[in-house]
């Protein structure tokens, strides 16, 4: 048996041949777990995406909320997981760019427990203000703001979220004192901006979508360098007088650390096939999520440039979370 064995390696050998390893693929039902509750943007987006996903794995791929701790406590389970391919998340910037800025401690680290596998989707930030406020523009309000500086505010669903710190954005970009209100969630931030509670909100697009089109509050700009999809009649912040205030969030894929290379290549293909897809990407659009996919590497490079952009403005703030 073995000099059969060492006969057809070297008959191998000689004709040129390379013994390739089979390649790693997952070979069990996959768990695509979401740190926030079901029926958030994220949920949704892990769901249609784990629908047209399931077939090109031929494996079920099944959503699994582990909200707590702003997607912490998810990050936490993922990378505990099998490094097989079977336990992904489907994460938000905030857990693996935003929240190293903020936390002092942190029971993961982003880059060394996770492998990126793709981007998902892009999302917008968009600036509102009470339906019966004067301002008609970004203009108009910063106008408005140098004339009643002690109604200079804005505020954001939750401190060091994300708006928050593109409030602190668009005060240095404009080169106002903009005094910061938190809320807890969107909805109590939006009722207070409806109940002239405070001069401006800053939140997701589609968050306020809704309400702008039933003219209870007016979105005067939005975050990306081109145009909401959902709102494609309000300018961008660049557009409105305010060079540089610009910022977009995301949802992205990741493994765990040590998933075998062609595992994250099988992922990263799937995953890119679904958002080619028509269906996909106009209910994507829907929910105010601009598709995008790409290489693992593309989400690493997009990791690092958000931080590069991110990390001055959250100093500026002088925000800590412990």
């Amino acid at each position: 048996m073995r000099a059969l064995q060492t006969l057809a390696l070297a008959c191998s050998l000689s004709l040129g041949v390379v013994a390739v390893p089979v390649l790693a693929q997952v070979d069990k039902p996959v768990h695509l777990v979401v740190g926030f509750a079901p029926g958030g943007s994220a949920d949704l987006a892990a769901r249609l995406l784990a629908e047209r996903i399931k077939d090109d794995l031929k494996q079920p791929v099944v959503v699994e909320n582990r909200a707590g701790a702003g997607g912490r406590l998810a990050a936490d389970v993922v990378r505990n997981a099998p490094a097989d391919g079977s336990v992904l998340m489907l994460s938000p910037i905030v857990v693996t760019v935003l929240a190293p800025m903020v936390f002092a401690k942190l029971p993961y680290d982003p880059v060394a427990d996770f492998a990126p596998v793709a981007q998902v989707a892009n999302f917008q930030f968009a600036l509102s203000v009470n339906a019966n406020h004067p301002a008609k523009s970004m203009k108009e309000l910063i106008a408005w703001y140098r004339a009643n500086p002690a109604k200079a505010n804005f505020g954001s669903p939750a401190p060091g979220s994300l708006p928050h710190f593109f409030g602190v954005m668009i005060a240095k970009g404009s080169g106002i004192d903009l005094v910061h209100v938190p809320y807890n969630g969107g909805g109590p931030m939006m009722n207070a901006l409806m109940g002239d509670q405070v001069t401006a909100a800053i939140d997701t697009t589609v968050e306020q979508v809704e309400l702008h089109r039933a003219g209870r509050v007016r979105i005067l700009a939005t975050s990306g360098a081109t145009r909401s999809t959902l709102l494609p009649e309000v300018p961008t912040f660049v557009e409105s007088g305010l060079p540089g205030v610009e910022g977009t969030a995301w949802f992205a894929v990741y493994a765990p650390a040590k998933t075998p290379e062609p595992t994250l290549r099988q992922l990263n293909a799937a995953i890119n096939k679904a958002l080619a897809g028509a269906d996909l990407r106009e209910r994507f659009l829907r929910l105010g999520l601009e598709p995008t996919g790409g290489s693992a590497a593309d989400l690493a490079a997009r990791m690092a440039q958000d931080t590069a952009r991110w990390a001055p403005i959250v100093k500026a703030s002088g925000f800590r979370a412990d």
